[in-house]
């Protein structure tokens, strides 16, 4: 699913790192996923070491049906549970990611060296 994303591609280097990647989360994160036609069409996935939202993929043949909508709020919860009064990710600038996060009340405080947003929102 992860490689099906129209946006925020994986590199050809990065793909030899998603088994890798998913040994990671699977160990360290919480990790929610949308199930419908027997496959996987959507995760979300939270690190509640640091308050972090670190994935939310949609299959493209999902996308805007509500599964992200869905999705990001069950990994903002875990990282309320985990103790955080903000949760805080990053995105490309210019994509319907950044436009799907300030839909859904995140606000952009700043920008790292490479120009992905850093958005926050109160849990």
């Amino acid at each position: 699913m992860r490689l099906a994303v129209r946006e925020n591609q994986l590199s050809a280097a990065s793909v030899s790192k998603v088994e890798t990647t998913a040994d990671w989360i699977f160990e360290n994160a919480t990790f929610w996923v949308w199930e419908e036609a027997g496959a996987v069409q959507g995760f979300s996935v939270a690190d509640p070491r640091d308050g972090t939202i670190f994935g939310l993929f949609i299959h493209p043949d999902y996308e805007g049906r509500g599964l992200g909508r869905a999705l990001l709020p069950l990994a903002c919860e875990d990282l309320r549970a985990a103790g955080f009064a903000e949760a805080i990710l990053t995105t490309g600038a210019g994509t319907r990611a950044e436009r799907f996060y300030r839909l859904n009340g995140w606000e952009e405080t700043g920008r790292q060296e490479d120009g992905q947003i850093i958005f926050r929102k109160p849990l």
